[in-house]
């Protein structure tokens, strides 16, 4: 039954998109090796190859329910990835309070380019006007909240796997773009552990505007109603606990 109704095929193409689009970019490096390195929050280098390329996959993933959600996500990050390197500010407060001051950082950028791709995900995804919003949430709240944990190794791959999980026992859609989600994320992990590379804001929303849009694939008003709510909430907390987790963080 998981393997006829898509699940499986779907995780292994994610995967293996994954590992291939890794291997292009590390070996071409556009733009020079330099825009691909980092710190990590240890102090050693990394690269954002690994990012791009999930990123790539589960847009991709999405593109036949919404085909704004994953690349225009992604876009968004990479432009604060590139950006707002070496800008130790993280969180929502940090960027509304630059903005009180006058500044427009990549990091409300980014914020503000989820969110609004989020808006226009749910427009593809439902018919109704508060069916639409709820989605939009959606989408917009999970990549928020999957790029606040991306603060250590793993940590954002993880818990994609771990989240997208029960999407899997859901028929339709949704079960298909959860599975290609986590295939990503399977295959960025082994790197991401190891300190070799990182996600980064370029795949941790990504790989979130996936899910969500999983979540709105498969749920009608009620369930986009309660996910709505859990994915703010998460934002907020991830938000206090992401402004901790970083203070030693420099990327």
């Amino acid at each position: 039954m998981i393997e006829r109704s898509g699940r499986i095929p779907a995780f292994a193409l994610a995967a293996a998109l994954t590992r291939a689009a890794g291997s292009v970019l590390r070996a071409k490096s556009p733009g020079g090796p330099g825009l691909w390195e980092r710190k990590n929050y240890a102090g050693r280098a990394v690269t954002l190859h690994a990012g791009t390329a999930c990123a790539l996959a589960a847009a991709l993933g999405t593109a036949r329910v919404s085909p704004a959600a994953g690349f225009a996500v992604a876009a968004a990050g990479a432009y604060d990835d590139i950006a707002g390197a070496g800008d130790p500010r993280r969180g929502f407060r940090a960027h509304l309070s630059a903005l009180r001051d006058g500044e427009v950082t990549s990091g409300l950028v980014k914020l503000a380019g989820i969110s609004a791709a989020g808006l226009v995900a749910g427009a593809f995804l439902k018919e109704r006007p508060l069916d639409r919003l709820l989605a939009g949430v959606v989408v917009a709240g999970a990549a928020h909240a999957v790029n606040l944990v991306d603060v250590r190794p793993g940590r954002a791959a993880l818990g994609v796997l771990a989240l997208g999980a029960p999407g899997l026992l859901r028929p339709g859609p949704g079960a298909r773009i959860a599975a290609g989600a986590m295939g990503a994320a399977a295959a960025v992990l082994p790197d991401d552990l190891g300190e070799r590379a990182m996600i980064g804001d370029t795949g941790a929303p990504a790989l979130g505007a996936a899910l969500g849009a999983a979540v709105v694939a498969g749920n009608g008003r009620a369930g986009l109603a309660v996910h709505a709510a859990a994915v703010v909430a998460a934002a907020v907390y991830g938000d206090k606990v992401s402004a901790v987790a970083r203070g030693a963080n420099p990327v």
